[in-house]
C-alpha cells in the first residue's frame, strides 16, 4: 500500500481515467470475451431479481415505499408491471438482485459489483431505449470501475480490504460509483460528465456490515441504494451538477474518507482497457453468503462418499482468519440462526444444510426457510460445528475462498475434505450449463416455463438487440 497521490498518468486524475475509459468502452466497442462475459452477468441478475420477487421480504418493503413517492413511469422492474422512474427503478431491482445473497463475486477485493451496476444500467438503458450494444459497454465500465475501486483497498500484508476490516460494504460503496458511470454514459455524457457523475456519486456511497454479524434487513437494500444513488447522480451530472475532480485521491476523497489515505494505485489503475478485472468476477452456485461456498463444497464431498449425519460427533470447519467474523461469530447466533436470512452468513449452519441435504446445484434456497430453521436435526448438527483458523486457507485468501472440513464419527474415525477454491472460483468456474441451470431454477420460482424460455433467447441476443426493452416486454 502507498499513501494517495494525484496520479500524472496523461495529466489526468483518478476519476477522469476512469471517465475516459468507460467513454471508450461506449465509443469504440468491448474486447469479444468481455462482451460475451457481460451478457452473462445481466442474465444472472434477471435471475436473481425474478427469485428474489418470489421470495418477498425486504423488497416488498421498499416496492411499497417507492410506489407512494410517485413520479414518471420510465423503466420497468422484474416481476411485477410496475413502471417507475429510472432511480426507483433501480433501488428496487437492485435490492432483488442483492436480497438473496446470491449474486457474483470479485476476487480478491470481495465485492458483488453486478447487482448494483446491472439494475442501474438496465433503468437508465429503458428509460433512453438504448440498444443492447449501449447497455453491455456500460455495465461493463460499470463493473470493471466497481471492481478496481475494490481492488485498490486491498493490502497484501492483512490479506483483506481495508473497507471489511473497517467494517464498510465496498459493494454498495465502490458500486455506486460504478452505477453512476453505467447510467452516465447510457444519457451519453461526455468523458466530463461521467467524471462528474462519478464524482456526485461518491458523496453517495455507504453501506455497514454488521447485518452480517448479528442480523438485521437492512444489508440487503444496499446495492440497491447503490444503484439508486448511481442513476441520481448521473442524472444530476446531465442537468449540470459538478464533482470534484481529485474526488477519489484528494485531501478529502473517497480513500481518505474510507481508506485513511491509502489506496494500491497500480492495481486501480495498471492496465485499464487492457486488463480486465471483470472477467475475473465469479459466480455463486449456492445462495449464502461466499465465505461459506468451500464449507458446503466439503461437506457435500464428505455426503457423497457416504458419510450419514446421524454417525457425526463434531465436525471442526477451517477458515481464512478473515472470514470467521462474518460466517462464525458470534457463536451462539450462527449455531442458531434468529432469520433465514442471517442463516446464510453461518458456516455452522451451511455446514449442516449441505451434509442433510440441498438442492440446486447442492444447497438452494429452499434450505433457507422458516421450517430449516428450525429444524431439530439440523439445528443439533449446527452445534456440533466449531469454526477455527485454517493456515492454509488463510494464505489462499482472498484470491480463492478455501476451506477444510473435518469430522469426527461416533465411531472414533476422522474424515477430511479440504478445498482450496470453491465451485464457481478461480480455477473451478461454473460450466455454461450450470449457470443456465441456475437461471431456469431462479426465474421459475416467478415465470412460467415459456417466460423463462423468452427470456433466454431475449438475453442471448441482447448485444444485438435494438432496443433493450425486449427484455422487459
Amino acid at each position: 500500500m502507498s499513501e494517495v497521490v494525484t496520479t500524472d498518468r496523461n495529466s489526468l486524475t483518478a476519476v477522469q481515467q476512469f471517465a475516459h475509459f468507460a467513454v471508450e468502452c461506449r465509443d469504440k466497442g468491448l474486447p469479444d470475451p468481455v462482451a460475451e462475459d457481460v451478457v452473462g452477468r445481466v442474465l444472472d441478475v434477471v435471475g436473481n431479481c425474478l427469485a428474489g420477487r418470489a421470495e418477498g421480504g425486504p423488497a416488498e418493503a421498499v416496492l411499497e415505499t417507492v410506489r407512494a413517492w410517485g413520479g414518471t413511469p420510465q423503466s420497468s422492474l422484474f416481476g411485477t408491471e410496475d413502471r417507475l422512474p429510472a432511480p426507483q427503478a433501480a433501488l428496487v431491482n437492485g435490492t432483488l438482485a442483492h436480497t438473496l445473497d446470491f449474486d457474483d463475486t470479485h476476487l480478491p477485493s470481495v465485492l458483488h459489483p453486478s447487482a448494483s451496476v446491472v439494475p442501474a444500467a438496465l433503468a437508465v438503458a429503458e428509460e433512453v431505449s438504448a440498444s443492447g450494444a449501449q447497455l453491455t459497454a456500460a455495465v461493463a465500465a460499470g463493473i470493471e470501475i466497481c471492481n478496481r475501486l475494490g481492488m485498490a483497498s486491498y493490502r497484501p500484508d492483512i490479506r483483506n480490504s481495508v473497507f471489511f476490516e473497517k467494517g464498510q460494504h465496498a459493494t454498495s460503496i465502490c458500486g455506486t460509483l460504478g452505477a453512476a458511470a453505467a447510467a452516465a454514459l447510457l444519457y451519453g455524457l461526455d468523458e466530463g460528465g461521467v467524471a462528474d457523475a462519478m464524482g456526485v456519486a461518491a458523496s453517495m456511497g455507504s453501506g455497514l456490515l454488521e447485518a452480517n454479524r448479528t442480523g438485521g434487513t437492512v444489508k440487503r437494500i444496499h446495492c440497491g441504494w447503490a444503484a439508486h444513488a448511481g442513476v441520481s447522480a448521473a442524472a444530476l451530472a446531465r442537468a449540470g451538477i459538478t464533482g470534484p475532480p481529485t474526488v477519489l485521491e484528494g485531501r478529502f476523497g473517497f480513500f481518505q474518507a474510507w481508506l485513511d489515505g491509502t489506496c494500491d494505485t497500480q492495481a486501480m489503475l495498471g492496465g485499464l482497457g487492457q486488463r480486465w478485472e471483470t472477467l475475473r468476477t465469479v459466480y455463486k452456485p449456492y445462495p449464502s453468503n461466499h465465505f461459506t461456498h468451500p464449507a458446503i463444497d466439503c461437506a457435500l464431498a464428505l455426503r457423497r462418499e457416504g458419510l450419514v449425519p446421524a454417525d457425526v460427533a463434531s465436525i471442526e470447519l477451517g477458515m481464512p482468519a478473515p472470514t470467521l467474523r462474518t460466517v462464525a461469530e458470534p457463536r451462539e447466533q450462527k449455531v442458531r440462526p434468529q432469520t433465514a436470512y442471517h442463516a446464510k452468513f453461518s458456516g455452522p449452519f451451511t455446514v449442516a444444510t449441505a451434509l442433510l441435504g440441498g438442492g440446486g446445484l447442492g444447497v438452494y434456497l429452499d434450505d433457507f426457510t422458516e421450517e430449516t430453521l428450525s429444524d431439530p436435526q439440523r439445528l443439533a448438527l449446527a452445534s456440533k460445528v466449531v469454526c477455527a483458523v485454517d493456515e492454509r486457507a488463510s494464505e489462499i485468501f482472498p484470491h480463492a475462498f478455501a476451506a477444510v472440513v473435518r469430522v469426527r464419527t461416533k465411531g472414533g474415525s476422522v474424515l477430511e475434505q479440504r478445498v482450496d477454491s470453491s465451485l464457481g472460483g478461480p480455477g473451478r468456474p461454473l460450466s455454461r450449463e450450470q449457470l443456465l441451470t441456475k437461471f431456469r431454477l431462479n426465474a421459475a420460482r416467478d415465470l412460467p416455463e415459456q417466460g423463462v424460455s423468452r427470456l433466454l433467447e431475449v438475453t442471448a441476443k441482447l448485444a444485438q438487440a435494438p432496443d433493450v426493452r425486449a427484455l422487459f416486454l
